[in-house]
């Protein structure tokens, strides 16, 4: 059991953010372990044809792959989370190339106190300042072939969760958001719980603690493994099955017969809260065909919108649930 511990000015300092650098590192292990992310086969699909055309980006996911592996920690200067809302993949390298040699090491070396590293991580460890270009390189190369091409619609589905945990956040407070953030986490006291196997003991200590959902992320919160570095968690994003659509399924096929195709198509996205942008991006249809079919959809009471900040985010009503759940897709 792991644990994240506030004190009382952090309580106030929890945020939201996404994180390229983060999908494109974690990515890695998850293209290893393609049983794991059922609901991602189209991507796994997608990466395989790219690196059938690029053999030096199967090299680079090797090597990533020596840092990043399944069931093993991940040092934390791979993934530092971004200042603001959105990361920018190069700003976020950037600071991956900025990292001190001693940090460097120290977060290599970490990952040992779990599983035994190996060996081109322990010779990384030894020659730090030799290592990180050689890590840029192939993390923007890995980018370039497994997130970017997919990134305006995994964007979406992240800025759509992040909209219903912030409701609960301001709805709930800490306790509602973090026992419901995944199914390991619970709020007890002045800490975070985290139900693993990694007995973990980290403080917020007024550096804030960014949660960044993530669409490879699965089943457990994960956190950062060094209490010296930046505290950060990352969660599963809800309706990652709606990535690519849903409504290529059965239970999307027959609303599509009923809705039409398109209408079907948004509808059942909204099994989380989305902006027209966001729905427009990850159906490619235009913004104005979105609009009109939400539009369609909320006058047969399928579908809400609410205002959050200065967006309009839109979702299924309950009757719209129990649409989508008779249909096998929520």
């Amino acid at each position: 059991m792991s644990e994240v511990r506030f004190e009382v000015g952090d309580l106030t300092d929890v945020r939201f953010c996404t994180s390229p650098l983060w999908e494109t590192v974690f990515s890695v292990r998850a293209y290893a372990d393609p049983g794991r992310f059922p609901a991602l086969s189209p991507w796994f699909r997608a990466v395989r044809e790219a690196l059938a055309a690029d053999a030096a980006g199967a090299d680079h996911w090797a090597y990533l792959a020596e840092f990043v592996r399944p069931g093993s920690w991940m040092p934390d200067f791979l993934t530092p989370p971004p200042p603001g809302r959105h990361g920018d993949i190069r700003e976020e390298l950037a600071g991956v190339l900025a990292t001190s040699p001693a940090t460097v090491r120290a977060d290599i070396l970490s990952c040992a106190k779990w599983t035994p590293i190996s060996g081109t991580a322990r010779a990384a460890a030894d020659r730090p300042e030799d290592v990180l270009p050689k890590l840029g390189a192939a993390i923007e190369a890995w980018h370039r072939i497994a997130i970017a091409p997919h990134w305006p619609r995994m964007q979406a589905l992240l800025d759509g969760d992040i909209a219903y945990r912030t409701r609960q956040l301001s709805r709930g407070g800490l306790r509602l958001l973090f026992e419901t953030l995944a199914p390991n986490t619970r709020w007890e006291g002045d800490r975070l719980i985290c139900e693993d196997p990694w007995d973990l003991r980290l403080t917020v200590a007024g550096r804030g603690l960014p949660l960044m959902p993530s669409v490879f992320a699965d089943r457990r919160l994960l956190c950062t493994v060094r209490d010296e570095s930046q505290p950060a968690g990352v969660y599963p994003v809800r309706a990652v099955g709606t990535l690519w659509s849903a409504a290529s399924g059965v239970g999307g096929a027959a609303l599509g017969r009923v809705l039409g195709p398109a209408r079907a198509e948004v509808f059942t996205l909204l099994i989380g809260p989305a902006t027209t942008t966001d729905l427009a991006r990850r159906t490619g249809l235009s913004v104005g065909a979105v609009s009109q079919h939400l539009t369609a959809l909320r006058e047969a009471g399928l579908a809400r919108r609410a205002r959050h900040g200065r967006e309009v985010y839109y979702e299924a009503s309950s009757v719209g649930n129990e649409l989508l759940r008779v249909n096998g897709l929520a």
